[in-house]
């Protein structure tokens, strides 16, 4: 099991190790029965989850619909997305609420429009590739501010594939590897509010940071980054799913605060793998073993 790196200059003392996990620990406590499931629907793996610009919630998960949207208060609007997905793995809302959907068993990227109606496609179904067309397993999606996207794809082609707003390719970088600007499994990716890209490096155990034409900026790591996001105050949000825990970071990796640990009960966590944080500070973590979403308030 890794651990997440003391920010630089940070001793490591007993007394002050376990201070700082005991600040960790009381940082956030889960919302216990939320949301609320109907009893005729079972949740597969739940990969991934975003909120719009309404505040509802949009949960992508490996069963059918695959697509819930759920109110503020947990309770189960409409669904959407019936048949489309072998497997379901990314999902984001953009600036409009759009909703964006990654495939990783079909290869495709799907843009819907808020009300579930297919708006763009990318890549060919079931065929993958590794040209301006196509991707080998895709894994997430991120936007930047003039409405270029980002698609970390993924498990198959190991790069960052770059695009205009329409959706026409721009560029693509990366390569298998653990050098900088290599990858062993792009499994997510964000955009901060300077334009630089942050990629989860997944099964390299690190973070690398490009700017927006893909230069290699920097790394941090010691974490196995599942899933990724950046606040609008420029908080990161890691889920690593395999200490099962959650770091909440500065964009140069100083570790603020931890909470989880593995556990089937609530505030536990089994192999999390999609995170994304509401305007209110909620933080909402899916988990593919534990077949479940759950919600995570700061403790005041």
């Amino acid at each position: 099991r890794t651990k997440p790196l003391p920010p630089e200059g940070q001793k490591k003392g007993k007394k002050q190790k376990a201070a700082r996990a005991a600040a960790r620990g009381a940082a956030y406590r889960v919302v216990p029965n939320f949301p609320q499931v109907p009893a005729a629907l079972t949740l597969g793996a739940v990969s991934a989850a975003a909120t719009d610009s309404r505040g509802n919630l949009l949960v992508f998960h490996r069963g059918e619909p695959p697509i819930l949207i759920f109110d503020a208060a947990g309770k189960l609007q409409r669904s959407f997305g019936d048949g489309l997905f072998t497997s379901a793995h990314g999902l984001r809302v953009d600036a409009e609420d759009n909703v964006w959907v990654t495939d990783n068993a079909n290869h495709t990227v799907l843009k819907f429009s808020r009300d579930g109606a297919i708006l763009l496609r990318l890549g060919e179904k079931n065929v993958p590739g590794d040209d301006a067309s196509h991707f080998n397993k895709p894994a997430d999606i991120a936007f930047a501010a003039n409405g270029d996207f980002y698609i970390a794809d993924g498990y198959g082609n190991s790069r960052v594939v770059k695009f205009d707003k329409a959706g026409k390719f721009l560029k693509a970088w990366g390569q298998k590897g653990t050098g900088p600007g290599e990858f062993n499994l792009p499994h997510a990716v964000q955009v901060d509010a300077q334009g630089r890209v942050f990629v989860a490096d997944r099964e390299n155990n690190r973070i690398q940071v490009f700017d927006a034409d893909g230069r290699f900026l920097r790394q941090f790591g010691g974490f196995a980054p599942f899933g990724l996001f950046i606040t609008p105050d420029q908080s990161l949000f890691v889920a690593d799913g395999r200490a099962n825990q959650v770091l909440k970071m500065t964009l140069d990796g100083q570790v603020l605060a931890t909470f989880g640990g593995t556990g089937a009960e609530p505030g536990q966590l089994q192999l999390p793998h999609g995170i994304t944080v509401a305007r209110d500070g909620a933080v909402y973590v899916t988990e593919i073993t534990g077949k479940r979403l759950q919600k995570f308030v700061p403790v005041p």
